[in-house]
């Protein structure tokens, strides 16, 4: 499958998309909304990738939406503009793999919000990330509103929007918006051997993870631990149960067949 706008490579379990419009920091359009919807369907069919990991070429990790393009937009083609950048933030994070978000530069405005969409997020020391949309005059589109809220707290999401501040990557990482911080000559490296790491578990256990956690995020506590105790029960109906329950009893790693 070719791509304009962005680099899928698959390496054993692992799968690279690589935003790849350098020239204007990798920043988002139309184009490359439509073929990361693409690649997306291509990696959720394909049995062999077990982890996602999504960057960006050159010294951006993805500097937002590309703003010339707004002189252009009425408002009826902004929403729909949104709506697609709200589709396919809502697809990777409802994506039955992991994925994970490898900050290389910039994530500013759109940027931030595919990072946040994401699973996990480590970033270089020399990152810098923000939601400066208000200097446009308008806010995040693409579901920043809400998933910074989610995860950094009412307070601190507010102020991030409402300054339009561009944080450092330390700074996000005590505040918990990035996973972990490394420098940027062993980005790749690390987030590989992260990759890797998870690569080795159920696939089955791993999107029953992601299920609980992200429906049970937004539902009552109850309802939420009655969300874990069923999908408690639909790994034990696993063969994965079965070979890691009997790897622990022979002190052996366990081979998962992801079934």
């Amino acid at each position: 499958m070719e791509f304009e706008t962005l680099e899928l490579k698959k390496e054993g379990h692992l799968a690279w998309i690589i935003l790849n419009r350098p020239e204007r920091l990798n920043s988002i359009n139309g184009k490359l909304l439509e073929e990361l919807q693409r690649a997306l369907t291509e990696l959720e069919a394909d049995r062999k990738v077990k982890v996602l990991l999504i960057t960006g070429k050159g010294k951006a990790f993805c500097a937002g939406a590309d703003i010339t393009q707004f002189t252009e937009l009425n408002p009826t083609e902004a929403w729909k503009f949104a709506k697609m950048g709200r589709e396919v933030m809502t697809r990777i994070e409802n994506l039955m793999k992991p994925v994970i978000a490898v900050i290389n530069g910039y994530a500013l405005g759109g940027g931030l919000e595919l990072a946040l969409a994401c699973d996990i997020r480590i970033a270089s020391e020399e990152a810098q990330l923000g939601l400066p949309e208000i200097n446009l005059g308008i806010f995040p589109g693409f579901g920043g509103t809400q998933r910074l809220t989610k995860l950094v707290g009412k307070g601190r999401a507010v102020e991030i929007m409402m300054t339009g501040d561009r944080i450092g990557a330390k700074d996000a990482e005590k505040m918990g918006l990035v996973n972990r911080v490394v420098p940027g000559s062993a980005l790749q490296e690390e987030a590989t051997k992260l990759a890797e790491k998870i690569a080795k578990k159920s696939a089955v256990a791993l999107a029953l993870i992601k299920e609980v956690v992200n429906r049970g995020v937004d539902a009552p506590l109850q309802s939420g631990l009655a969300m874990e105790s069923i999908g408690w029960g639909v790994a034990f109906s696993t063969e994965d149960k079965q070979e890691g329950v009997k790897a622990f009893l022979e002190k052996r790693e366990p081979n998962f067949k992801d079934r």
